[in-house]
């Protein structure tokens, strides 16, 4: 199993964990070059930046991403409404490791597929998930369809992972949370990673043992209630 950090990108200039709250006024951590040859330094493969500008609509930060991407320092998983094709091609082209897709991907399962047949491999396709339903735009939009449909609706698309975030489980996952993961990771026939309820080492391990190909990790990391050393040495690659 592989642990991915993650970050956000604000204006440019300013890097945050993910899900790390934190005020406005409050210097970056880094410009983003420096945060992925660190998160490299430490021993991990693949870093996930999050545009949040995208999400408002701004394209502000795509050069920045490819900047980024280009340095080589480690593997880039880029994520932040991703809309259209054209976007997906850039980062490909500019050679992001893997594109993350959310909520047209799931609103337009035909589009996805025929995103999917042109960049193989590349695609991750990420949902929230409330009481085993899938769920978007913000936990709001809960879709009238159980997760494992979903999965039975990628079937045969060749896609490069699923990311589930449970949020019934704030914090640590719970039992019924970790049957859930365990359940898709079985019917998937690719790659399924969680984003979020990872809190110690032995979170991370009950996961692997359930099946989980990746965690990707934000706050976690940076909080002290996980040694990044530690979490790149035994799940870094």
């Amino acid at each position: 199993m592989i642990v991915i950090p993650s970050v956000d990108l604000r204006d440019r200039t300013r890097i945050r964990p993910t899900g790390l709250k934190t005020d406005a006024s409050e210097p970056p951590i880094g410009d983003a070059i420096s945060v992925a040859r660190a998160w490299a330094a430490h021993g991990f493969r693949r870093l996930q930046i999050v545009d949040r500008d995208a999400e408002s609509g701004s394209s502000a930060n795509a050069s920045l991403i490819e900047d980024v991407v280009r340095d080589g320092a480690m593997e880039i998983q880029v994520a932040g409404d991703v809309q259209s094709s054209e976007q997906i091609e850039r980062l490909a082209d500019a050679g992001a490791s893997r594109v993350v897709l959310g909520g047209r991907a799931l609103d337009e399962i035909d589009w996805l597929a025929d995103v999917a047949d042109l960049f193989p491999g590349l695609l991750l396709v990420s949902t929230d998930v409330r009481k085993r339903r899938v769920v978007t735009r913000g936990w709001v939009h809960g879709l009238p369809v159980d997760v494992l449909d979903l999965v039975d609706d990628l079937a045969g698309l060749p896609l490069g992972g699923l990311i589930i975030a449970s949020v019934q489980a704030e914090g640590q996952h719970t039992s019924s949370s970790l049957a859930l993961l365990e359940d898709v990771a079985e019917a998937c026939e690719f790659p399924v990673m969680t984003a979020n309820g990872v809190s110690t080492m032995d979170d991370l391990r009950a996961l692997e043992h359930r099946g989980l190909a990746g965690a990707v990790l934000g706050a976690a990391l940076y909080s002290g209630s996980l040694d990044a050393q530690a979490v790149a040495h035994e799940f870094g690659s």
